[in-house]
Order: C-alpha cells, then sequence, then structure tokens
C-alpha cells in the first residue's frame, strides 16, 4: 500500500534512521519491499508504532543488539538479545514497538499478506492468514541472511539497479517466507512447463530492449500471459536460468563487444550495459570471465 511507514523513506522517518529501499510490483495489487536502515544514535524512547496494515516485516541485523526491548499491541515480550545476521519477524497489524536502546543497521524485507495470498493462490493451496514466530524473538534464517548481504552493495546507487533483478529477489523472498514460515506447500510436485517458441522470444526482446533492467518482471509475464511466478519457472525451464541471470550475461557480451574499442573507457561501459558503476562491471564481469575488464581488453587487443 502507497501510505504505508513499513518500507521506504517513511519507514526510515518512523525509526529515525537513515533508509534506501527498494520496491517491486512483482505480484498484482501488492508492493514487496526492502529496506536498509542504519540508526546510529541511540535516543533511548520508544519506537513509533506502524500505520495500521495487514503485512509483515523481517529484519535480518547486522550489528549486536544486546538487551531488546520489545512490544505488541503493548504488551511486553521477554527481553533478548538480536545477534548479528539473525532474523527478527515483526506483525504490523499489532503495532509492534521496541525501545531504541542501541544504534543497530538491518535489512527489513515488507510484504503484505495480500502478496502470500497471491503465492498461495498461484500455488493452488489454501491462502496464508499468518506466519510462524516469536515475538521479540530472533533466530538464524540463512536464506534470508544470503538475500540481504547481496542486497547491501545495492543499496548505494538504487537508482541504477535493474528492476528485474530487485522483482526476482522479493518473488524468491517472498516464496521462502510463504513456505518457511506460512505453511505454504504444494500438494503434489508441480508440473513446470516452459515458454512456448513465440514467448521465449518476446521475453528475450523484452529484456534486451532496456540492458539496465528497468522493465519490470510483471510487464514481461503479462506480454506471456503468465503469472510472474509462473513466468519465473517458466523461462528458466525453457532458457535455463533465471531471467535476471541471463540478462547479466547479454550485459557481458554487449560489454565484450564494447571493449574491443579501446578508447571507450571502463565507466561509460559499465552505465552502457546497464551495470550501477564501474565497480559493479568489474565484479560482474570478473565473476563471469574469470578476469577483470581491463585485462579482457588488453588479452582481445594483443
Amino acid at each position: 500500500m502507497s501510505n504505508s511507514d513499513s518500507y521506504g523513506d517513511a519507514f526510515g522517518r518512523r525509526l529515525k534512521a537513515q533508509a534506501s529501499s527498494f520496491a517491486s510490483q512483482a505480484l498484482p495489487k501488492s508492493t514487496l519491499a526492502v529496506t536498509e536502515l542504519r540508526y546510529d544514535e541511540p535516543e533511548f524512547v520508544l519506537s513509533t508504532p506502524p500505520a495500521e496494515e495487514d503485512a509483515f516485516v523481517l529484519g535480518v541485523h547486522f550489528q549486536l543488539f544486546e538487551r531488546y526491548e520489545y512490544w505488541e499491541n503493548g504488551r511486553a515480550a521477554p527481553v533478548s538479545t538480536l545477534r548479528p545476521g539473525d532474523t527478527i519477524i515483526y506483525d504490523v497489524k499489532r503495532k509492534p514497538t521496541f525501545h531504541l536502546n542501541s544504534a543497530f543497521h538491518s535489512v527489513h524485507f515488507y510484504l503484505p499478506t495480500s502478496a502470500l495470498h497471491t503465492l498461495a493462490d498461484d500455488a493452488e493451496v489454501p491462502r496464508i492468514q499468518e506466519l510462524r514466530y516469536q515475538p521479540g524473538v530472533s533466530h538464524a534464517d540463512r536464506f534470508l541472511r544470503s538475500m540481504a548481504e547481496a542486497l547491501l552493495p545495492l543499496f548505494t546507487a538504487p537508482a541504477r539497479v535493474s528492476q528485474v533483478v530487485i522483482d526476482h529477489l522479493m518473488l524468491a523472498v517472498g516464496h521462502h517466507v510463504a513456505s518457511t514460515y506460512g505453511g505454504l506447500a504444494r500438494s503434489q510436485a508441480p508440473t513446470i512447463h516452459g515458454l512456448t517458441r513465440r514467448q521465449t522470444q518476446r521475453a528475450k526482446e523484452l529484456l534486451v530492449s532496456d540492458l539496465s533492467g528497468s522493465i519490470r518482471l510483471a510487464d514481461i509475464a503479462r506480454e506471456c500471459g503468465l503469472s510472474p511466478s509462473r513466468f519465473s519457472r517458466a523461462f528458466r525451464a525453457s532458457v535455463g536460468e533465471a531471467p535476471h541471470r541471463w540478462l547479466i550475461r547479454q550485459r557481458i557480451e554487449r560489454a565484450k563487444a564494447l571493449l574491443r574499442d579501446d578508447e571507450v573507457s571502463l565507466a561509460e561501459i559499465a552505465l552502457t550495459c546497464g551495470f550501477c558503476d564501474q565497480s559493479h562491471f568489474t565484479r560482474s564481469f570478473a565473476a563471469s570471465t574469470g578476469m577483470s575488464p581491463g585485462r579482457w581488453r588488453r588479452a582481445a587487443l594483443a
């Protein structure tokens, strides 16, 4: 919902923290979001309760929060400790608040209940109304921790990050949360059908039409007459990799062509090929080819 204060800048203002965020409309009529928060100067006051809505927030903390005092609907939970890397779950409709007695650095995933309903409908199983969690108590969730860590570098330049990548990551988070904490399970293993030849061609055309990846996954899925979740599964079945992985390979191939012209700078190539910056380009190129762009260029022009 657009007036939520449980993600984005409004979330940061409510907790008096620096915020950077991404939002996704990969699911119809729902906003999925992820927000990085940095709170450096404890004020030793209670946090402001969130606006009432039917949604959940899952926070991955990167700093020790030694004495975590937490309330839901005004009722105190046992005092606990948030350990670096652990996850804690909040039910927004229960008005969670906590004592701002410690600095923190965290990444919070926002999922409205409507998104969980959509995921359940897509899997053809009963809808999810609640998530299983213990108020005020953190736990280890390796998947969410790895997702949060992968997103950290992207928060430094959010305007340059591919929307396809964010849509894909948020869908993955949604499926993980629904299955791990909401009991989402299929009665039988789903039959995964690939895309038709025409659908595959159209999807690839849309992906490469803008290497920055600004097109939304939902728009590509709509062109193929599928839901975003089913499109992602079908694309992988047909092409052998997820849409955002395929897009990265196209960026690398385009970069190789540009690297053969030694008058084009690495910074220019990075932006032309849709990378956040030269550093992001270098990391992605090295991961794909085993060498830096500069070294690859020297070898290609030798």
